[in-house]
């Protein structure tokens, strides 16, 4: 059962993640839509993290897990970086650490 609720996750966030990506590219040709899915997932992680195993599977493992992206976030960053767009690289860091460690916080303090 716990294999299942991780594959039905999966399935569910990759598309999800495609879909919010491929919105905010219509709008800015910046990586919001890598920034948004990777905290909106550290917030999912961190308010499933003392769930029930079941829960946990499906949320965290399963659709958080391939909703985020960390090679896209990676890609980002390096092509921003050989664009000489050193300011946006730095940004997109910084606010990615603070922000996901924050979502994932936020999550954990709601979830106790």
């Amino acid at each position: 059962m716990r294999y299942l609720l991780v594959a039905l996750g999966s399935a569910i966030g990759a598309p999800a993640r495609f879909l919010v990506d491929q919105y905010f590219k219509k709008f800015t040709d910046r990586p919001l839509g890598t920034f948004l899915v990777n905290i909106f997932g550290s917030f999912l992680i961190g308010l499933t993290f003392a769930s029930s195993e079941r829960w946990h599977d499906f949320v965290a493992i399963g659709f958080a897990g391939s909703f985020t992206t960390w090679s896209t976030f990676m890609l980002d960053l390096y092509l921003g970086y050989e664009l000489k767009k050193y300011k946006l690289v730095a940004l997109n860091l910084g606010a990615s650490l603070a922000f996901g460690l924050l979502a994932a916080w936020i999550g954990v303090q709601l979830a106790s």
